[in-house]
């Protein structure tokens, strides 16, 4: 294979998959079960600062790609 054929393939692949929304519902589903698991374990003796800082970590990158998948619905919509 030449180098022209894989940048030529690569792009456009990239062109004709948006890629934001393929795995929304996993992404929306992993979200509802940290903030749900985030809830109960707040509750309980065993959570401090250290678990809390854990979650943030998993539940923000999952709250931004929540919000992008919104936005390009509704722009898909529009």
């Amino acid at each position: 294979m030449s180098i022209m054929s894989i940048i030529s393939s690569s792009t456009m692949s990239a062109a004709t998959s948006p890629g934001l929304p393929e795995y929304g519902a996993t992404a929306i589903i992993g979200l509802i079960l940290l903030l749900s698991l985030k809830e109960v374990l707040s509750a309980s003796k065993i959570w401090n600062r250290y678990l809390n800082s854990s979650f943030n970590i998993a539940i923000v990158p999952l709250l931004i790609s929540f919000g992008a998948i919104v936005v390009f619905k509704v722009a898909e919509i529009l």
